[in-house]
């Protein structure tokens, strides 16, 4: 799968993408990253990008040329993009099955919007998508393409090295995930559930279905409307809704 990423400031995602799961995926060619600096595609030699508002009002906005020209020579090198996905807080918020539709695909190029936003012309004629990571405001679109990629990049085949972990993550089936503990045993008189040290694996399976949905009927109950719980996950929360309507 390929990115190509547009943003004026470049070197904030370099550091991201050098590390961790999303750098060994690079090292192995899994996953291509390219990064374009929306300057390169300005029009004069002082490489503006962005200019004041029509209208009037505070701050600048991202001028619409340069990212046609980037988004245009992104397509001479490497093809249509599947999906033009424009990063800003008025998009849809992007969720777990947003990454999973866009890990199906070949090829998405993102823009990162800065300032006041972006020219509307932008979204009008060269996005495809509009894309929020939630209900605030953050000074650019960078961060919230770190998020895109990372959340993408996990569900393509290759990227991570234990393709159960990512069947098993949280949001994957519309649940939480249950708790996690490693050694030591016991730190600071707090201990680890006796279960977990029992080697029982049926009564761990057990109690880690039982987290789950009891750590998202407590945090997140609005996913469990649609999500995709076993027989065994349903009996557990009647269970546990029977004990809260009890108290």
């Amino acid at each position: 799968m390929r990115f190509d990423i547009v943003t004026v400031f470049p070197g904030m995602l370099e550091a991201v993408l050098r590390e961790g799961v999303l750098g060994r995926a690079i090292e192995r060619d899994v996953l291509q990253v390219g990064l374009h600096d929306l300057r390169a595609y300005s029009a004069d030699s002082y490489r503006t990008v962005d200019d004041v508002p029509y209208g009037g009002g505070p701050g600048m906005v991202l001028k619409p040329e340069p990212f046609f020209r980037a988004v245009a020579a992104i397509r001479q090198r490497h093809g249509e993009p599947d999906a033009v996905v424009l990063l800003s807080p008025k998009g849809r918020v992007f969720r777990h099955e947003e990454a999973a539709r866009l890990s199906r695909l070949r090829h998405v190029t993102l823009l990162c919007g800065r300032y006041e936003g972006v020219d509307e012309r932008v979204r009008e004629q060269v996005a495809t998508d509009e894309l929020s990571i939630g209900d605030y405001v953050l000074s650019g679109g960078e961060l919230p393409a770190a998020v895109v990629v990372d959340a993408v990049a996990r569900l393509v085949p290759g990227v991570v090295g234990d393709a159960q972990s990512v069947v098993e993550d949280s949001f994957v089936r519309g649940i939480l995930d249950h708790p996690h503990y490693t050694r030591p045993a016991e730190v600071e008189t707090h201990g680890v559930p006796h279960v977990l040290l029992s080697g029982h694996h049926a009564e761990i399976r057990h109690w880690r279905k039982r987290e789950a949905v009891k750590r998202t009927l407590e945090r997140r109950p609005d996913l469990l409307e649609h999500a995709a719980l076993d027989d065994e996950e349903r009996a557990i929360l009647r269970e546990l809704m029977d004990e809260v309507e009890g108290q």
